[in-house]
């Protein structure tokens, strides 16, 4: 029986900068004794190893090490053999000690390093044979030494850990049969130009980071805690649950909280992208990274340091980055098989025409290594993991979070969107315009709606008891109170089945029904005792919204549980089908009646009494505020809660295909063109490397136009 994994150790690797490392670095690591799973994320860096405890952290870092990558722990070693006991206190699991990181590589052995070392080496032995002709053409060694030996040593360890046909290899090849046809110049010019690309490439691997690591950046490092009557600065690690923080003018949240004290508007655009500062008083719920404009709160920590809205916001982004989208995936496969027949062709372009017609063999030889070079496919596997990872870390900071590039994919595709109506198109802040009795001798029984109305997070609920509130009624005591899904809310009152929500009658209800207002009555025993109309309003941007998505060639249309004329109204307004009244499962019905007409349908919704709907859609769209039920139920969140970030996202999800679709373009194109040029004799190998490098950093770059859309 095998041991178990009972460590888990993440690692911070430098150098990860195009899919083809990642590649290398699974292949390497999995291959490993004890390993039994790798999880690799270009994205920021990471590498986390699930493996046996006889296998260490300097295992696996001489391991990356061997592959040219500089690695560190980034998080303790965690031991999984039981759970944290929950008290909060430093001990278990969380105290493991941290294993020992490797130390950082001396500066001319890095990168940047071999490239400045290389290059000036060349351009001495250049000037030399270019001053003095009689200079043997060994004067390029040293250049060849310092910038072609690490490349070589990489692409054996990448052959012995398990990637043979690695970028390297195929490097490595080219530059030694160029030495034994005597281009020395021109192998030394190839090695010069290979790591140029390489960092070139890290340049833009680091800007597209740029997104993610902005995300972690945005939390304090130091708080203000009340300890013992007065407040004291803490770092934030420090923070626990239900601890008060002092949050003044210009400060910035540390974790989620609850205000308790004081108003004041708070800037959110940490997490929704929105700049205008909204008031927030007594409580109301504060997300960390909110920063306060003008006055000062008290806050109640709800979150720690490690759980809150920005990280796992930025977990959400970090796990979406190493999602591969279906495009990406099949990518990856062509890949696999294209690099090996890159080598098949480039020897038989050596060995076919000097056997069968009788050319020279070194001509020949020379075009074969030129085709290794166009060959590598570092350019190709980029082109769409790039301009994903730039399309999620934009929408990120615009508050539109997509849970993978395989959302962005199908969003990309959709055809209809069919939204929610209270709290999606419409405020979701109703207002009680009306109250009646039903049964005159029944006796005030409007303690009991507020009773029922306690504790609901519905907007109508909440519209209830905040007007009954304002009269100063008190609420009565409701055993078993629970939310009957699509309808309202049940419970019992003195053993008496009670209910308040959507009933089909005549009279004043149906008159308020049908002026497109909407009712909800109270239940007694199943008898109908007091009624209230309310009526909501459209969101600002609503309109605006849906007339772009109709511009976008969108059909659009609404799903509600509410009342056929108040949904009508707003749908009138907006232009829209509407199907109401509806429970959840006919709106899983109406999901699945579009996708059999060959429709892709994205569902909008607030994530939590549409989750059937949201699940069944080819894309869920939960509108919300950063909670933790959006992030977690849909594939995209809207944090804003905007209608037009709807039209905002799908425009992002095309322009985003149109860039992968670029770069493919650019990187097969400019391979087919020097593929052409080479076997004529137009072109040679540094151009050839020139070109693979150029075409990775150009779909690099044109992916992280995606950051500025």
């Amino acid at each position: 029986m095998n041991a178990p994994l009972d460590k888990t150790t993440r690692l911070r690797v430098d150098g990860m900068d195009c899919p083809s490392c990642v590649a290398k670095i699974e292949t390497a690591l999995i291959r490993l004794p004890g390993v039994g799973g790798v999880s690799v994320s270009m994205a920021d860096s990471m590498v986390e190893i699930h493996h046996q405890s006889p296998t260490d952290s300097a295992t696996l870092t001489k391991t990356l090490s061997a592959l040219g990558y500089a690695s560190r722990v980034a998080l303790p070693v965690t031991e999984t053999v039981a759970p944290a006991c929950g008290c909060g206190a430093c001990h278990g699991p969380a105290s493991a000690p941290m294993a020992t990181a490797d130390a950082p590589l001396p500066w001319w052995r890095g990168k940047a390093g071999l490239l400045v070392l290389c290059g000036g080496l060349l351009a001495v032995g250049q000037g030399l044979m270019w001053v003095v002709p009689q200079v043997p053409a060994w004067v390029i060694l040293p250049a060849l030494a310092f910038g072609g030996l690490p490349v070589a040593r990489r692409a054996w360890n990448a052959a012995r850990l398990g990637t043979p046909f690695s970028m390297e290899m195929l490097m490595s090849v080219a530059v030694i049969g160029a030495l034994a046809i005597g281009a020395w110049d021109e192998a030394a010019m190839v090695v010069f130009l290979f790591l140029l690309g390489e960092v070139l490439e890290g340049l833009a691997a680091r800007q597209a980071r740029a997104g993610l690591l902005a995300l972690a950046q945005l939390l304090p490092k130091r708080a203000l805690r009340r300890q013992a009557d007065q407040w004291v600065e803490v770092a934030v690690g420090d923070l626990r649950v239900g601890d008060l923080l002092l949050l003044r003018p210009g400060d910035r949240l540390a974790v989620d909280g609850v205000v308790v004290e004081g108003e004041a508007g708070l800037n959110e655009a940490a997490i929704s992208g929105e700049s205008q500062a909204r008031r927030r008083g007594v409580g109301d719920p504060v997300p960390a990274g909110a920063i306060a404009v003008d006055g000062v709160l008290t806050v109640r920590a709800t979150s720690d340091a490690g759980d809150n809205t920005v990280t796992r916001i930025a977990r959400l982004v970090e796990q979406a980055q190493a999602a591969k989208a279906p495009f990406a995936r099949f990518v990856d496969r062509f890949a696999r098989w294209y690099t090996p027949a890159v080598v098949v062709v480039a020897a038989l372009v050596m060995v076919t025409p000097p056997l069968l017609a009788g050319q020279d063999w070194g001509q020949w030889f020379y075009r074969g290594l030129a085709l290794l070079l166009i060959g590598c496919p570092c350019a190709l596997v980029i082109s769409t993991p790039a301009a994903l990872a730039a399309a999620l870390a934009a929408g990120a900071r615009r508050g539109i979070l997509f849970k993978g590039g395989d959302v962005v994919e199908r969003l990309a595709g959709v055809d209809l969107v069919a939204f929610d109506k209270t709290g999606t198109l419409t405020e979701g802040r109703p207002q009680v315009t009306q109250m009646a009795e039903l049964v005159p001798d029944g006796g005030d029984r409007r303690g009991l709606v507020a009773g029922l109305c306690q504790g609901s997070s519905h907007p109508l609920a909440l519209a209830i008891g905040s007007f009954l509130r304002s009269q100063g009624i008190d609420a009565q005591t409701v055993d078993q109170a629970h939310a009957v899904p699509g309808r309202g809310i049940g419970g019992l009152w003195g053993g008496r089945k009670v209910f308040l929500g959507a009933v089909e009658m005549d009279g004043p209800v149906g008159l308020w029904q049908s002026q497109g207002q909407t009712v909800s009555v109270l239940t007694l025993d199943d008898v109908p005792v007091l009624a209230f109309a309310l009526q909501d309003t459209l969101r600002p941007d609503a309109q605006d919204a849906t007339r772009t998505l109709v511009s976008q060639g969108v059909k659009l249309a609404m799903l509600s549980g509410d009342r056929a004329a108040a949904a009508q109204a707003v749908g009138t307004q907006l232009g829209m089908e509407v199907r109401a009244p509806l429970l959840p499962e006919d709106k899983l019905a109406a999901i699945r009646q579009w996708q059999g007409q060959g429709l892709v349908v994205a569902k909008v919704g607030d994530g939590i009494n549409d989750a059937p709907a949201l699940a069944a859609a080819d894309v869920g769209i939960a509108m919300g505020g950063g909670t933790e039920i959006a992030l977690e139920t849909a594939d995209c969140a809207l944090l804003r809660g905007r209608v037009g970030d709807v039209a905002a996202a799908l425009a992002m999800a095309r322009h985003t295909m149109r860039v992968i679709g670029q770069n493919v373009a650019i990187a097969l194109g400019l391979k087919a063109l020097f593929l052409v040029t080479t076997l004529v004799g137009l072109t040679g190998m540094w151009p050839a490397v020139l070109a693979d490098s150029g075409a990775t950093v150009l779909v690099t770059l044109n992916a992280l136009r995606l950051i500025r859309h």
